[in-house]
Parts: structure tokens; sequence; C-alpha cells
């Protein structure tokens, strides 16, 4: 496994603040996780080793927790809300919607490995659903007919100047910049 002199000096400082090296698994998985990708059989084998545990116990970890994977995903993820909220407003025909646009089934990664697509529980945005994440960014409102816009400016490399889907994350920095510069405005006053 080819990890980064800065993710191994990462992991070299965080493993010591822990009373026990093992407390340190789901740190030391992240940390893997966000250069590689994913915590496959040798990643998974290398954990243990540095953390003095077996294999299983950082396995039971990576099955354990939804966001910890062992094969990576696409270059855009996308997670759609299945909790009853989003579901009740539509999230199952959501999740079909970008199925088909997409090309990829949920739970799986596309074959050009662009894309891929899974259910999430809660992403805590119920009042707005259903609700989608591309990587990061929070999509509010989502239903089955705007799931295939959101696909279409995805294909064409565009969601993320869109006008139409303006993320969540990318409201409140848009709104922090107004608040900002009106109150500049008002005390140039």
């Amino acid at each position: 496994m080819n990890l980064s002199a800065d993710t191994i000096q990462e992991i070299d400082q965080i493993i010591p603040k822990y009373p026990e090296k093992r407390s340190a698994a789901l740190m030391v998985i992240h940390l893997i996780q966000d250069e590689i990708g994913a915590i496959d059989l040798e990643a998974c084998e290398w954990i243990a080793q540095k953390l003095e545990v077996q294999p299983i116990n950082i396995q039971e970890l990576i099955t354990f927790y939804p966001m910890l994977r062992e094969k990576p995903w696409g270059k855009k993820h996308l997670r759609v809300c299945r909790t009853l909220p989003c579901a009740l407003r539509g999230s199952y025909a959501t999740c079909q919607s970008l199925e088909k646009k997409l090309g990829v089934k949920e739970g799986h990664v596309s074959d050009n490995g662009e894309y891929s697509l899974e259910f999430m529980e809660c992403l805590a945005d119920c009042g707005e659903g259903p609700v989608v994440m591309v990587d990061e960014q929070t999509y509010e409102n989502v239903d089955a007919e705007k799931a295939v816009l959101l696909a279409d400016l995805l294909l064409k490399g565009k969601l993320d100047s869109s006008k139409k889907f303006v993320s969540y994350e990318q409201a409140l920095v848009s709104e922090s910049k107004t608040k900002a510069s009106v109150k500049s405005k008002s005390s140039k006053k």
C-alpha cells in the first residue's frame, strides 16, 4: 500500500493521542480512506498491524459504518436519503431516476467509474426532502423529475455552476457573503 509521507506522519501523530492504539482505528481508517478511496484488504491488514490488533477488528468497523467502504466510490458520489420523511416525498423514485439517467444501480459504481449511487439513512434535512447529496453538497426537494435535470447537469459537468440547483452549502456561503457585504456598506455610511 502506497501512502503519502504526509498521511503516514499524520497517522503517527494521531495514534499516541489515544489511551490505547486500537482506539485510534476510526481516525486511521478515515485518513487512509481519504487518500486511497477505500479500505481494501491490504489497507485493513496494514492498519491492523499498525494498531496491534487483528485484521478482523478493522474489518468489523469497515463493514459496520456506512461511511466506510471496501471499494472506492465513483468520481462523483450520490447519496439519496431514504428515511421516512424523504421516502414519503418520493426519494425512491428520485433514486430510480438517477439510476436510469446516470447508468448506475443503487449500491454500485458505474462501469466507467464516474458515478456511484447509494441510499443513506437520514441526511438531516427532513423538512426539505427528498434530499440528494452529490459528494459533500446537499440538494433539497429533488423529486424524480428534478433528479433527471440534476443528472443532466452532472453529465455535462455543469452542476456546480447551475443556477437551478444550488446546494444547501453554496446557499449558506452566498448568504454569508451577502450579509457581510451589506454590513460593510452600512458601516461606511
